[in-house]
Order: C-alpha cells, then structure tokens, then sequence
C-alpha cells in the first residue's frame, strides 16, 4: 500500500522543526518493519497575518511503501509521536492519505495550491478529508496544523512543489562532477537546467554550498544554471538557496 505522512506545525522557535520530527516517523515507520519510507519534502504555505506559524508556516510530507495490515498501527504510531513530541505551544496536525484510494485526487491537489495563495479553514480540511477517507487528526493547542498537514499531502502528491529535505552531501564541495555521476547518486534522479535548457549527461556542474533537490514530476531534482565557462570545465554550477525559494 503507497501512502503520504504529512504533519505540521510540530514546533516553536526553540524546537528542532517539523522536518526532524517527519525524519524520525519515516526512521521509526522502517524499524518498526512497517515498510519503506521515501525522501521528505518541504511546501512552502502562504505567511498571512491570519495564519498561525512558527517562522515560515511550511508542511513536511514524505510517501511510503507500507503493509497493508500496519496502515492502523502507523497512523497511531505517528500520532501518539505527535503528542509525545511536539514542542509546547504548537498546533500539530497529522495526514495519512492512501494514495492508490482517492476517489478523486485532483482535490487534493487543488487544496495544496490554494494552501499556498488563501487562507483555509480547519473546517475545510476537514470536509475535504472525510470526502476523500484521508486520515486527518489535531494533536494539541487549535490543532489548526490539520490545514497545513492536508495541504502538504495534497502537494506532495501533485509532484511539482517543494525542496528536499536536506543538503546534497559531497566528498569534494566546490568540485566539479559529470551529470551522469549526479544521476548516479541515489538522492538525485535527474538534473535539469532552471531555465528549461536541456543538460547533457557529459556536461560538468560545478558544486555550489548547500546544494538542493527539489521535486518535479515527482522525482528528486537538481537545478543548475549555466555558468560563463571558467577553466575548471563547468558549464553548469547547482543554483543558490535564493533561486530555489519558490520551489
């Protein structure tokens, strides 16, 4: 069974972040011989003074491979990990959607957008998961995080939003290196230039500070940029934390 574990607004200013807490559920989903967990993604939420957030109001969701007998196990796993280990003064919200199981999931796509340009109402995010038997639950304060839980889910799922969690990790940071050995990696599935100009396998790409994929097509991509060809052979360089902000 393919299902998404979305959750947000786990923390406060002092606290690790939604991102660890989403990190530790996928570890645990797996030590648990639950199933297999996949890469988390961030999405990014409208900031409103209308909405409640810590810093950036962003959504943490990642997709597993689970057995079907332990749907029930991991979604009360997950939520009692929620109450245990949120940070006080949080809202946090909790999704499990099965993925395979959506009677139409262009609704929840449209309902991860519209996250992103209006304010919703928990009273939304409810109707919307009854209508689609998504698992949505609030585990603490207005638990008004159910909002951005759906939305994560509904945005993970449209495939074309959000960052990786996570650096791309490189013995050589500042080197350069092939597509091909980027495509090799089992973080990145595809490099692909920001401006829509094709990359060949056989260009270089010289490697930036805290490289990052981002989701397209629902794969794990890296974004580069044409470079003005320097003498260490790049002709593409991965683009900066600000190029990839509305990602």
């Amino acid at each position: 069974m393919r299902i998404l574990i979305s959750i947000d607004d786990t923390d406060n200013l002092d606290s690790p972040g939604t991102g660890a807490l989403a990190s530790q559920i996928a570890a645990d989903l797996e030590s648990n011989g639950w199933g297999k967990s996949s890469f988390i993604t961030r999405h990014q939420l409208l900031v409103h003074p209308d909405i409640l957030y810590t810093s950036h109001n962003s959504a943490m969701c990642f997709s597993a491979v689970i057995k079907e007998e332990c749907l029930e196990q991991v979604i009360k796993y997950s939520a009692d990990f929620l109450v245990r280990e949120s940070a006080v003064g949080s809202d946090p919200g909790l999704c499990v959607a099965k993925i395979d199981s959506l009677p139409e999931p262009g609704e929840l796509i449209r309902f991860g957008q519209s996250a992103k340009e209006t304010v919703l109402t928990k009273e939304s995010a409810y109707e919307l998961a009854r209508r689609a038997g998504v698992h949505l639950s609030e585990h603490g304060g207005t638990g008004h995080g159910v909002i951005g839980a759906l939305a994560g889910a509904g945005l993970r799922l449209g495939g074309n939003d959000g960052r990786l969690k996570g650096q791309l990790k490189f013995s050589d940071p500042g080197g350069v290196v092939s597509v091909a050995a980027l495509c090799a990696r089992n973080d990145v599935d595809e490099v692909r230039a920001l401006d829509g100009s094709s990359v060949a396998n056989r260009d270089m790409v010289r490697l930036g500070d805290k490289a990052k994929t981002v989701l397209l097509d629902g794969n794990s991509v890296l974004l580069v940029v044409a470079t003005d060809g320097t003498a260490d052979g790049a002709c593409w360089q991965t683009c900066s934390r600000q190029l990839l902000k509305k990602y």
